[in-house]
């Protein structure tokens, strides 16, 4: 097939996921990749020919909606899996590329989805390969910004983000964040409380109204009787059942990990 009729195709699947028409993108982009493999500009051959920047520059474009395609799809694999792809582009092709708009939006993403997959260690290796003036653009610095409210306890911060996005295809990743984050704040008002009233569990798990925090009550098991929210009796017999060396050595450990952090 030849540029041309891979071109056509590209913006049959552009189409397509400008439609959010999922299922027709994710044909087309399958046929898509299957084409571009006859094209030997492409990595790794990087075989020189007069359209070579331009089969380049599709083939990146190419993956770039892919990732996007994973989003709306949220499917976390074909995320990575594009996104690994695309990056022989930014490696082994980059003398032959002009920079993409894409670029710091993409990367961004892939920033926020480390974080949501708590693999920090990957989060800040891929970090530290981006120059520190970049580092401040604005898709990039949302999600190192997350990541210190995370590591500060900061979850109000991290709930409030949510509204100011530097893109809409952030969102999935964000709810996915926030959901994580009220597990934990659950987690640890079982092992606090042993009742709370509903405004004040829906202040501290950060609801919008009470609605939300009794569907949230309800999903946890918690039970609920006129205005008071009884939490799970069980995560207070676990806690009472520790012993008490074994309960002197996770508060030290969570001291010196606090020390740490200041």
């Amino acid at each position: 097939m030849s540029y041309q009729d891979c071109t056509k195709l590209f913006d049959q699947f552009k189409a397509a996921v400008n439609k959010n028409d999922v299922q027709s993108a994710k044909r087309l982009l399958a046929q898509l990749k299957i084409q571009l493999t006859q094209l030997t500009s492409l990595p790794p051959v990087l075989e020189k020919s007069s359209n070579a920047q331009k089969e380049i520059t599709l083939a990146r474009d190419t993956l770039e909606l892919a990732v996007f395609l994973s989003v709306k799809m949220e499917d976390e694999a074909a995320f990575e899996r594009n996104y690994q792809q695309l990056q022989m582009y930014a490696s082994d092709a980059r003398g032959l590329l002009l920079p993409s708009q894409h670029q710091n939006l993409i990367t961004g993403l892939n920033l926020l989805r480390l974080l949501v997959q708590n693999r920090i260690a990957e989060f800040h290796t891929d970090l530290e390969l981006i120059p520190q003036e970049i580092q401040q653009e604005a898709h990039i610095k949302h999600a190192t910004q997350l990541e210190q409210q995370l590591m500060e306890g900061a979850y109000n911060k991290v709930l409030s983000a949510k509204s100011n996005v530097p893109d809409q295809s952030y969102l999935y990743f964000m709810d996915k964040l926030i959901s994580t984050v009220r597990d934990e704040i659950a987690s640890c008002s079982e092992r606090a409380y042993k009742q709370l009233s509903v405004p004040e569990a829906q202040k501290l798990m950060l609801f919008t109204s009470a609605k939300e925090a009794l569907q949230f009550a309800e999903e946890r098991g918690w039970q609920v009787k006129g205005d008071i929210v009884y939490f799970d009796q069980q995560a207070q017999d676990d806690l009472k059942g520790l012993p008490a060396v074994e309960l002197m050595n996770h508060t030290l450990t969570y001291a010196r990990e606090l020390e740490r952090i200041v």
